[in-house]
């Protein structure tokens, strides 16, 4: 098929993707602990019949060790041509406040703005929108061998990480499609190339067996939770930079943002700064970033005069990609004790890393991705990176080492996925499946002139 005819053929299938898309939104897929089990099932089970309705055959549940299932589905293709595994998942963060929503978070809902509101929209049931649009678009007939995975847990487990090694047969391809990415701007055609990896854990300052009175023994009694800030405060200099030996980052060169622009999508207030130094993309794509984000300590509401026995903290760390999230905890380990004031007592728990991805681009996907974002966005596609991480990436590089992994979709900067009002828009999500078509129709060209 020709891009004109890929064009109309996807726009054609779109109103039947927005009602598939509509019937996922629905389903509260939170797959966090204390969270119902019924509506995540639902989500495979939904998904599983949307799949099955676009052509894929084989659709079936795959029970991981743990967790919650994943669907997969496939369609051989015609002899010689390339196989391409598709990936999004199902499963969503919590609504959060509802209050925070104005329109309810579990009902895809337009708005004035012309974006389609709700919990999942973007992240990622987007992902498995477009790749049903792209199939769609071929009348269930694709080019190329197709294989789908639709994940039931990517945003609290991993099972599927530890899963894949075991049946390599099952997800062999020679291109790895991993749709929950997007672009900046709507319109504006990016391929991510590097994750940032992280690391993670809870430290504990003890200085007390309990609590007591400030008045009585405030002074020479040592404070756990301003022993604890004052740790946390050498985390970063003065201008806001990781001060932790050894995390050093490197200088992105591709894609950058303006400030004006980031400071937009941030949401960072008028007059407060930006902090560290560097290019935006730099400290966004391949520097390291620490904050605190969990703190155990007394409410200002109902907090009363007593000296802090314990406090905790959990410190999220993102790491450049090429540098190790294992070692990175270790040295923020080796920091925070070397830091801790007056001799108090330190606990770790609750430790997690997982490494960054740094893609090769020059591989024939990627030429046929960049054919296929010019066609569908009618201009050139830059090269970014993600400040974010997604281990199942990794898990695909080691299985299949040979495999071209491409990652991109139909969210946007706008799109405010994990928090209140997320929302994609139609327009974009349009784009982004004739991108996977046309890109699905370069393959198998590309195979042909081989």
């Amino acid at each position: 098929m020709s891009y004109d005819e890929l064009r109309q053929a996807v726009h054609e299938v779109m109103p039947a993707v927005i009602d598939d898309l509509a019937q996922l939104v629905r389903i509260p897929s939170v797959a966090a602990e204390g969270f119902p089990r019924e509506p995540v099932l639902e989500a495979a089970r939904t998904t599983s019949d949307i799949l099955q309705r676009a052509g894929f055959q084989d659709v079936r549940l795959l029970e991981m060790p743990s967790g919650y299932p994943a669907v997969y589905g496939e369609i051989p293709g015609p002899a010689g041509m390339p196989t391409v595994l598709l990936y999004s998942h199902y499963d969503v963060q919590p609504a959060g406040e509802v209050d925070e929503w104005e329109t309810p978070p579990f009902e895809l809902t337009p708005r004035q703005d012309g974006r389609l509101y709700g919990r999942g929209a973007a992240d990622d049931k987007s992902g498995i929108a477009l790749h049903v649009a792209a199939l769609r678009s071929f009348a269930g007939r694709p080019p190329v061998g197709l294989k789908i995975l639709i994940e039931g847990e990517e945003e609290f487990g991993n099972s599927l990480g530890s899963y894949l090694p075991d049946h390599k047969d099952l997800f062999r391809a020679d291109v790895v499609v991993v749709a929950d990415a997007g672009n900046n701007r709507v319109g504006e055609p990016l391929l991510t190339t590097t994750l940032r990896g992280f690391a993670s854990q809870v430290v504990e300052v003890r200085t007390l067996q309990g609590p007591v009175h400030s008045g009585a023994f405030g002074g020479p009694t040592p404070d756990a939770l301003v022993a604890l800030i004052r740790m946390i405060a050498t985390l970063h200099d003065a201008e806001g930079n990781v001060a932790v030996n050894g995390m050093q980052g490197q200088p992105w060169n591709g894609i950058d943002v303006t400030e004006e622009e980031f400071r937009y999508l941030a949401g960072v207030l008028p007059g407060v700064d930006l902090i560290g130094s560097g290019s935006i993309a730099t400290r966004v794509c391949s520097s390291y970033s620490i904050n605190v984000v969990g703190l155990d300590a007394p409410a200002v509401q109902g907090s009363r005069n007593a000296l802090i026995d314990v406090a905790r903290a959990r410190i999220s760390v993102r790491v450049p990609p090429g540098r190790s999230g294992k070692e990175s905890l270790e040295l923020l380990t080796e920091h925070l004790k070397a830091v801790a004031p007056w001799n108090v007592q330190l606990a770790f728990s609750e430790q997690e890393s997982g490494e960054g991805h740094a893609a090769a681009t020059d591989g024939p996907a990627y030429i046929a991705a960049y054919r296929a974002l010019q066609a569908a966005y009618g201009k050139e596609a830059s090269e970014v990176g993600s400040g974010g991480s997604i281990p199942l990436i990794n898990a695909f590089a080691s299985t299949f080492p040979q495999a071209e992994i491409i990652l991109w979709g139909a969210e946007d900067a706008s799109a405010n996925i994990h928090a209140p009002n997320e929302s994609v828009d139609p327009v974009e999500l349009e784009r982004a499946a004739l991108a996977e078509a046309c890109f699905l129709a370069e393959l198998a060209t590309e195979r042909k002139q081989d």
